[in-house]
């Protein structure tokens, strides 16, 4: 049985999905709620806070500054390829930034497949628990992410990745 709920986060609501099972939950999507991207809550799918409890408590605590890897079931539905990019991206430390052609590197694929590690982490369907917004452009830029540039930048400041803007 698939199951959501919402979340509230400083940056704005979370939806998460997983689908349950006798031994609890396992999560297949973090997304931000009005997303284009996001899982439209279906047909067939209960509402089920409780179900959350302990993926919520996680992430109140890393919004807090209190945990910097997450510990959560998780299920993953994506090519090989895929598989091998979010595993590099779980990988990336906390407060720490690197770039798509370090992680085309790290998974053995040649630099003429850069675009595609893109692609890859754009598909990330487990927004801050596979943390895609710690990947930038080799220039520096702080390059797409699904739940927009400024979250991103917001989500490694708080990490200290960034230094906070000042208007």
């Amino acid at each position: 049985m698939t199951v959501y709920t919402t979340t509230d986060s400083p940056l704005g609501e979370l939806l998460l999905v997983a689908e349950e099972g006798s031994g609890g939950v396992s999560l297949t999507s973090v997304t931000f709620s009005g997303q284009k991207t996001s899982m439209a809550v279906q047909d067939g799918r209960r509402r089920d806070a409780a179900a959350f409890t302990e993926i919520t408590g996680q992430l109140e605590a890393y919004f807090t500054g209190q945990l910097q890897r997450f510990d959560v079931e998780y299920t993953s539905n994506g090519t090989p390829f895929q598989e091998r990019v979010w595993a590099a991206l779980r990988e990336i430390p906390y407060g720490s930034i690197t770039t798509y052609g370090k992680v085309a590197e790290q998974i053995g694929a040649s630099q003429d497949r850069i675009r595609a590690v893109g692609a890859a982490i754009g598909a990330n369907p487990l927004l801050i628990i596979a943390p895609c917004h710690r990947v930038i452009g080799a220039n520096g830029s702080l390059t797409g992410y699904a739940g927009g540039v400024e979250r991103k930048r917001s989500l490694l400041t708080l990490e200290g990745a960034l230094q906070p803007m000042f208007s």
